[in-house]
């Protein structure tokens, strides 16, 4: 999807206001960069598209900083050695890092971070993306170190059809929780029910969501995993039982909202039920993520957990795809594809 010794960029031009538009980003072609002694050359097979990638270009600061007017977009993926001076990484071998929205970046001592793929592992690019990637590491950690879903527990998911809420389900439904998740259409919701085995839908743009809330949910919530924030939200906290747990994972509902949203105005709920909330990042917990990887690739084997995705093709569209989050474009994990697989070495 490139011309030999040319790198394409997509380059921060400006910070949106509200959505990204064709002002946001300018795609730079570059010269291919050498490497150094201890680095390799990656080309970029797969970006991961999360919501964060919204919060990233936005002026407030996050876990990470903002990505500067000029730099290259901040993006993690999966790419394949190119060339290489080090030890560390061979031609031909697949890794997974900070690629950013570019053909081809540099890895190693003085580069960016990258993590080496077992051969062994033997799965698919696009699964080392989205269960094996940051999506389904950040639902193992969320529901095994927080939510802590009990056998017969209701175990409420919002952004359910989306990459870690169908994961973060289907993780709850191994342990035995009746699991209720919402998302944006009907399909969507039969989506969950018929193939990821959930036990009821909430479809949030319905008219009469509070009621299909309630009706799905009919002795409480003992679990939010939250990725939206917003109205739903809201609604829920208002449903949790004595001593429920609430996985603070995202609020995609307001990134691209140029003022803060209201606060929820449920917290009293929160107290009397002695609530349990806690935020994480999934950047905590990734020195220990062989754990949650190994058990992530045995579920799949035996068929307790199936790793849909979403795939885009081409660097050029990656804007696009920020906002096919927001519009609930996509089901199970959304991913552009920058080159072909496998790649020539």
């Amino acid at each position: 999807m490139t011309s030999n010794g040319t790198n394409r960029t997509l380059r921060l031009r400006q910070r949106p206001e509200g959505r990204i538009d064709d002002s946001t980003f300018e795609l730079v072609e570059e010269p291919v960069p050498e490497i150094g002694p201890g680095e390799a050359l990656v080309r970029t097979l797969y970006l991961s598209i999360d919501p964060t990638n919204r919060a990233w270009i936005g002026e407030t600061p996050t876990y990470l900083p903002p990505v500067g007017i000029g730099e290259v977009m901040r993006a993690g993926g999966v790419g394949q050695v190119m060339a290489s001076n080090t030890d560390k990484f061979a031609v031909g071998d697949l890794v997974s890092g900070l690629t950013g929205w570019q053909d081809y970046v540099v890895a190693g001592d003085s580069g960016i971070p990258f993590t080496r793929v077992p051969k062994e592992l033997n799965v698919p690019p696009e699964m080392l993306v989205g269960l094996l990637g940051i999506s389904g590491l950040t639902a193992w950690y969320g529901v095994e170190r927080i939510g802590k879903p009990q056998e017969g527990e209701t175990f409420f998911v919002s952004a359910a059809a989306g990459s870690v809420g169908s994961i973060a389900g289907q993780i709850a439904k191994i342990h035995g929780a009746r699991v209720v998740g919402s998302a944006g259409t009907k399909e969507k919701c039969d989506w969950l029910i018929e193939e990821l085995g959930f036990d009821g839908a909430v479809n949030r743009k319905d008219d009469h969501w509070r009621k299909q809330l309630k009706q799905a949910c009919p002795d409480g919530i003992d679990v939010d995993f939250e990725n939206v924030g917003g109205e739903m939200m809201e609604a829920v906290f208002a449903m949790l039982n004595v001593h429920a747990r609430v996985v603070l994972c995202g609020l995609i509902s307001s990134y691209n909202d140029n003022e803060p949203p209201p606060g929820p105005r449920s917290f009293g709920n929160l107290l009397v039920n002695r609530v349990h909330l806690q935020g994480f990042i999934i950047l905590d917990f990734l020195p220990h993520s062989q754990e949650a990887a190994a058990q992530l690739v045995q579920w799949a084997m035996e068929g307790k957990l199936k790793d849909e995705h979403t795939v885009v093709e081409g660097l050029e569209k990656a804007p696009d795809a920020v906002n096919m989050l927001f519009d609930g474009d996509n089901k199970g994990k959304l991913m552009v594809r920058v080159a072909d697989v496998p790649v020539a070495a």
